[in-house]
């Protein structure tokens, strides 16, 4: 699934890395917890998350995960958005719940990350 049917899915909002809106993503994790996202993480992966930290984008980052959207309505700050755009990381925001977004994206046939 292309981002930019993620972002219609999820009427959400680019915030860094609108050049990506082509890139394709293969599964995606909904965490609030890193060490999670550390153990499940693939590559071409959508981390959905509620934290709004740089340490969100360094495990992005470790984790060669192209694509972060920011649920509850979270905005991260410049700072954040800078480090996204200097890693080539894409960043959206949506108003959705966490357990909304998921399943919406499960529902459009994204499918989620499994234990390899």
């Amino acid at each position: 699934m292309k981002i930019k049917d993620v972002c219609k899915i999820l009427n959400a909002r680019v915030l860094a890395g609108e050049e990506m809106m082509d890139f394709d993503i293969e599964c995606a994790f909904g965490s609030d917890m890193l060490s999670d996202v550390l153990t499940f993480a693939r590559g071409r992966m959508a981390l959905l998350t509620g934290l709004n930290s740089h340490q969100v984008i360094r495990t992005a980052e470790i984790s060669d995960i192209p694509l972060i959207i920011f649920v509850r309505g979270r905005t991260p700050d410049k700072g954040i958005i800078d480090l996204a755009h200097g890693k080539d990381i894409c960043l959206l925001g949506t108003d959705l719940i966490m357990y909304e977004a998921c399943g919406k994206l499960y529902n459009a046939g994204l499918p989620p990350v499994t234990r390899l």
